[in-house]
């Protein structure tokens, strides 16, 4: 591909990571929901999943994307360092906190692609990181 200078932009992927997560485990009791959520779950992504009518769907979609993200740059990430936001147009992204704000810089990573899908029984993501 060739930018506007006539420079060659070569991308690269350099991580892919899948996960599959079956709904009917974060169909959580409040006790439980709440244990879990602070284990796991940004506050941000509660807020977006309770809103919803089928929040254990968004629950099982946002895990599936932080283990997806975890897997694309191969190794474990505390499970809130990483979470699930949303554009303007709805499109999901993946966000970093923390230390793990640095692994993108770190790992040449420009771009993480992030993509979610999900049904009553099963949920599932893929990441790409982009360099």
């Amino acid at each position: 591909m060739t930018c506007g200078a006539g420079v060659e932009v070569v991308s690269v992927i350099v991580g892919v990571g899948l996960d599959v997560a079956q709904v009917s485990r974060y169909r959580f009791g409040e006790r439980e929901l709440a244990w879990f959520a602070r284990k796991v779950y940004t506050e941000r992504e509660m807020a977006y999943a309770m809103r919803k009518r089928n929040w254990a769907e968004r629950l099982a979609g946002f895990f599936a994307a932080k283990e997806a993200t975890r897997k694309a740059f191969g190794h474990a990430i505390p499970w809130r360092s990483v979470g699930v936001g949303h554009e303007r147009s709805g499109k999901p992204i993946i966000e970093l906190f923390g230390w793990a704000e640095r692994l993108p810089h770190e790992r040449g990573v420009r771009t993480i692609h992030l993509t979610i899908t999900h049904s009553a029984e099963i949920a599932a993501a893929v990441v790409i990181l982009e360099s």
